[in-house]
């Protein structure tokens, strides 16, 4: 694979993404999802020492995900492709299926101003609200935007690099509503269809 066209520096913030193969699903079932996030907690966030990375939001969907993530590591592509291969074996030997199942080695974006790190949150968190998948972000469950609001208690988002520009937190709320229907220039190079 070639190399990597940006160097993902330790403290620096990234939106971090993959899709299926084909754009096919990457999810077959409500479990995937789960395991999903136990891994990347075993392999990039809080059972690694010291971790490779924080993350601060994200959104799984049935053929790919977004990441935000603040690197804390050098190794950070490492962990990440330590938990990709993780999955995707977990996954192909549960389906009986062989060969990749991510279209490639995950991509990143350096999120490199503050009102960039907003608005990604706010992309993140609408994602499944954008492709129809439910009305409210708050309606799917594998989201970060439920810890966001206060509706459930998660250990995997470090929500602190967003909440401190939203007071009262509900703000945030009132943010991502307001993004419901946008086509917002501020990222629409986020989007990766």
């Amino acid at each position: 694979m070639p190399r990597r066209q940006i160097e993902l520096c330790a403290g620096e913030y990234y939106h971090v993404y993959n899709r299926g193969v084909n754009r096919q699903e990457t999810f077959f079932e409500p479990e995937n999802y789960k395991f999903f996030l136990r891994k990347l907690r075993q392999f990039v966030t809080h059972r690694r020492q010291p971790p490779a990375a924080e993350i601060v939001a994200y959104c799984l969907m049935p053929n790919h995900y977004h990441l935000l993530v603040r690197v804390m590591e050098q190794d950070f592509s490492s962990a990440m492709r330590s938990f990709g291969q993780a999955y995707v074996q977990a996954i192909n030997r549960r389906y009986k299926r062989t060969g990749p199942l991510f279209q490639n080695r995950f991509q990143a974006i350096h999120v490199d101003r503050r009102e960039y790190l907003l608005h990604l949150a706010r992309y993140i968190h609408l994602n499944p609200v954008a492709a129809g998948m439910v009305q409210r972000p708050e309606d799917w469950e594998y989201l970060s935007y439920r810890e966001f609001i206060g509706t459930r208690d998660g250990t995997l988002p470090r929500r602190d690099a967003v909440w401190r520009e939203f007071s009262p937190r509900s703000d945030y709320k009132r943010f991502c509503e307001a993004g419901i229907g946008r086509d917002d220039l501020q990222i629409r190079h986020l989007m990766t269809d």
